[in-house]
């Protein structure tokens, strides 16, 4: 099994900012703010969370989940 991975690149989809976050492992994040131009992200229709709809790496719940049904 692999290990879970809690960084991942936001690229805002309004300005096109990258960002390098920490993911939380407890939780889904479902809201963030772009740094740039302030726009409050929300997940895509059904996505869990905004690492899962505009980041590099998907969310560590769903890295577990994918991880443990190859």
């Amino acid at each position: 099994m692999s290990s879970v991975v809690l960084e991942s690149v936001l690229t805002c989809p309004h300005c096109l900012h990258v960002a390098r976050e920490t993911m939380p492992t407890d939780a889904c994040q479902f809201f963030y703010e772009c740094p740039n131009c302030k726009t409050l992200l929300r997940p895509n229709p059904g996505d869990c969370c905004v690492f899962c709809s505009f980041g590099s790496v998907p969310c560590p719940p769903i890295q577990l989940q994918r991880s443990c049904c190859k």
